[in-house]
């Protein structure tokens, strides 16, 4: 399927792409589109060949992931925050046909050609009348390569096809409607499954997506654009809120979808007093983004993050894991040159995240499996403490680890950043969590933070980090 043509013949001159200098239709994406793939394809490219990107996100990375689409081949945008040698090592693990840059950053690996996307935009450019393509029709065709945040280990290259992409976009769109005249912006990074979202997204509804420039402060952004939905994590929120003019925009706005982790008491509170439309999300790489979120925006505290979208499936394991499937669920990981499908017997995708779903449907997700440790013979879930710790006022945002112990094996310990005003001290921290989830899971120790070391490339916390420093504290 011609997605991007399909969308010029629906929507024409409807606004697909805004930019600070201009706003480009779905017919004028559609031809620049076409133009790009011609050149792709004129220096040799085929459909279903790998094409790797290395920039930040601009207009001429999303008109090459639309001409990409369109050519069929596979686009794998790469994090461009990440360290020089792990750019390189992502890419030799990739071994892409093309290696297409925006970024400064020296990029190079053997028998690979390195491009600048800008060269490939005049080439387009010059050209009076690009040939008709015609875009693959097997919606199962892979058409993207999305590295995982490697949270927990070593980033893995999650294949999606067509269909996959699709269908999630269908799904998200029918909870949180994204029609014709509202406007996405991407605040997400395209290397990010999030951020690529938006493209099917906008592609099958006719709204239109806002990019800005890479240095352009996001508060600017939302004052620059007619923006009425955009994706946040709980720290951009935080930070927006703090500011009353982004305030009353995001008031005005018709979604803010909150996601990538758990969301502090006191956040949600200032998002329900300020009549911000916030829907909290679960979601994952493997599944294309959004798996379960809020039927509408949240109205007070809660745990759940919702009920599960359309053409997912979740269940729950004897020993407590999330499983999901379905139309959204990806192809596979790359792992030299060849998918490996993940799935048990059933095709259910084993996510490593604990939870459970309650008769409503709605989905909690209780924390990471890998993060789980037993404590004098219990399993302690990191973030079950984490999400307590949040609920006392004065604690913006925490971080637990465990501690060895003689007695236990081992012991919760908490990094914790507290808020300028109401500081609470640890007795009362003590006294509150206690109460909140009993004696054992109340950390042994509290090591207060200002600033979180995070993983390279990515705004997720290192915790292997924190982790070691426990033990040398």
């Amino acid at each position: 399927m011609d997605l991007v043509g399909q969308a010029a013949e629906h929507f024409g001159s409807l606004p697909a792409l805004r930019t600070p200098e201009h706003i480009l239709s779905f017919e004028t994406c559609d031809f620049l589109s076409a133009s790009i793939a011609n050149v792709l394809l004129r220096e040799g490219l085929r459909p279903g060949e790998i094409v790797a990107l290395v920039s930040p996100n601009t207009h001429e990375l999303a008109m090459m992931l639309l001409g990409l689409l369109k050519a069929g081949m596979i686009a794998a945008p790469i994090n461009c925050r990440f360290p020089y040698r792990l750019i390189n090592n992502t890419l030799e693990k990739l071994n892409p046909r093309l290696i297409l840059t925006g970024s400064d950053k020296p990029v190079s690996i053997k028998n690979t050609n390195v491009v600048k996307i800008a060269s490939i935009l005049d080439a387009a450019g010059s050209l009076d009348l690009p040939e008709t393509i015609s875009a693959p029709a097997d919606m199962d065709r892979p058409v993207s390569i999305i590295h995982t945040s490697a949270s927990t280990g070593t980033a893995k290259a999650a294949v999606h096809s067509f269909a996959n992409h699709w269908f999630n976009a269908i799904g998200s769109n029918e909870n949180i409607p994204f029609i014709q005249g509202d406007c996405w912006l991407l605040s997400l990074p395209f290397y990010h499954v999030g951020g690529y979202a938006i493209l099917f997204r906008s592609l099958v509804s006719g709204a239109s997506m806002a990019l800005g420039n890479p240095d352009d402060q996001l508060e600017v952004l939302l004052e620059q654009f007619p923006v009425t939905h955009v994706s946040l994590v709980p720290t951009q929120l935080h930070r927006l809120l703090e500011n009353r003019k982004t305030t009353a925009v995001l008031r005005s706005m018709k979604a803010v979808l909150l996601g990538g982790s758990p969301a502090p008491k006191s956040l949600i509170e200032d998002a329900v007093k300020n009549h911000i439309p916030v829907y909290l999300s679960y979601g994952s790489t493997e599944m294309g983004s959004q798996i379960a979120t809020s039927p509408g925006p949240v109205t007070g505290l809660q745990q759940q993050s919702g009920n599960v979208l359309p053409f997912r499936e979740m269940t729950v394991s004897e020993e407590g894991e999330l499983l999901v499937r379905g139309k959204c669920l990806f192809l596979g990981y790359l792992n030299n040159g060849i998918i490996s499908r993940e799935t048990d017997s059933e095709g259910w995708f084993h996510t490593k995240d604990i939870g459970h779903i309650d008769e409503a449907g709605k989905v909690t997700v209780l924390g990471r499996k890998d993060n789980m440790f037993i404590s004098g013979g219990e399993n302690i879930h990191p973030e079950e403490i984490e999400n307590a710790l949040m609920m006392i006022e004065g604690i913006s945002e925490a971080l637990v680890v465990p501690l060895p112990d003689i007695e236990y094996g081992k012991r919760p310990a908490a990094f914790i950043r507290t808020c300028t005003e109401n500081q609470p001290d640890e007795r009362e921290i003590d006294q509150s969590m206690r109460s909140l989830v009993g004696s054992l899971k109340t950390p042994a120790k509290y090591f207060h933070v200002t600033e979180w070391k995070v993983l390279p490339g990515s705004q997720k916390t290192d915790r292997q980090h924190y982790c070691r420093l426990a033990t040398e504290l």
